[in-house]
């Protein structure tokens, strides 16, 4: 059975940026839209499978590597929390989790 997603509000404001950026860069949003669906899919599939991520140092967290972004999600028991959603084309050490 799949498990509820949470979004923090950082991984929601995250998001957006991404998609606000892109719909600003391409002066369309038909990129957005994919890149959103592509985000609802990737979720949906986590809330499904939790343990398909790549684990991390942190036994609860993990990531799905979805294009060029990663989604960092932390498994609860009756829920998945959606923590972050990191370019992995910016520079590691501004990361911060």
């Amino acid at each position: 059975m799949a498990k509820e997603i949470r979004w923090s509000v950082r991984a929601d404001q995250d998001r957006l940026e991404i998609i606000q950026y892109w719909t600003h860069r391409n002066k369309s949003t038909t990129y957005s839209i994919k890149l959103a669906k592509l985000f609802k899919d990737k979720t949906r599939l986590i809330a499904k499978t939790p343990e398909l991520g790549i684990s991390t140092n942190s036994t609860s967290v993990r990531i799905k590597i979805v294009g060029d972004y990663l989604i960092y999600y932390s498994i609860q028991a009756t829920y998945i929390e959606i923590i972050t959603i990191w370019d992995s084309r910016r520079n590691p050490k501004k990361f911060k989790l």
